[in-house]
């Protein structure tokens, strides 16, 4: 699992990943890899991203913070 920290107290999680790419401390760029995705997990059933976002200790619906496109 990788975790973004963002402006406004919001945390974003990535997780199932194969091979993190980033380190504690590392700045993140928008657009720029962080991680691979992967199958980890004893639950998990196949290689996908399991994503979460977070505001102040609470999580939220990343809907009401991202534009997604179909």
């Amino acid at each position: 699992m990788i975790g973004i920290q963002h402006a406004n107290n919001l945390i974003s999680f990535y997780k199932h990943n194969a091979v993190l790419l980033k380190k504690v401390g590392n700045f993140v760029k928008a657009g720029e890899p962080i991680a691979i995705i992967g199958s980890s997990g004893e639950l998990s059933t196949g290689p996908h991203l399991h994503f979460e976002l977070w505001q102040n200790g609470v999580p939220v619906d990343p809907q009401n913070f991202i534009v997604f496109q179909d």
